[in-house]
């Protein structure tokens, strides 16, 4: 399914079986033109999430998602945890950039709004920026890698291996976006 055709067709078909799915490692160095990304925040949200929004803005189109409330899943009755606000982006990069590079400003943009990555044990983890890259679209390239079945339809997007499946709030952020394109 090409980018094109998943963010216009309805309903939108999230089953494993029509991405391609792959580890990050394998496409590391691959120019990226489009990607889905999940946002959490589960401390001063409301201060990190326009903040992260502004600054993926700056790399290109940014298309969003609801923004959802959701319990924090590893959350216990002796240990209650804040819940977090989520939302998908779809962002379409003005310059493609490698997975490798969008990783790395990423984690950059996550500093940049405060996040900690180091807790005591037993602390409530507050998390003021998490950044998930869940899918992919490479640009169409013919190169050495074309002919592994991986890089078969280097245009369709491509989820990533360690995200899938999906929580439930991101795949209804995914649906929310692929259905909001006409």
């Amino acid at each position: 399914m090409t980018a094109k055709s998943m963010m216009h067709e309805k309903p939108v078909d999230l089953n494993l079986t029509t991405f391609t799915q792959c580890a990050p490692e394998t496409v590391q160095a691959q120019p990226v033109v489009e990607l889905v990304l999940a946002l959490g925040s589960n401390y001063q949200a409301d201060k990190y999430l326009p903040l992260a929004r502004q600054r993926l803005a700056a790399l290109g189109e940014v298309r969003l998602s609801t923004a959802f409330q959701n319990p924090d899943f590893t959350a216990t009755t002796q240990l209650p945890k804040p819940d977090y606000t989520n939302q998908c982006v779809h962002l379409t990069l003005t310059t493609p950039m490698s997975l490798q590079q969008l990783q790395q400003t990423f984690k950059t943009l996550e500093g940049d709004c405060n996040r900690c990555r180091q807790t005591e044990p037993n602390q409530v983890r507050q998390v003021t920026m998490d950044i998930d890259i869940l899918m992919i679209k490479l640009a169409t390239i013919e190169n050495s890698l074309s002919k592994y079945s991986i890089f078969k339809s280097i245009s369709d997007w491509i989820v990533m291996a360690d995200r899938y499946p999906f929580k439930t709030h991101e795949e209804a952020g995914v649906r929310e976006l692929a259905v909001s394109t006409d």
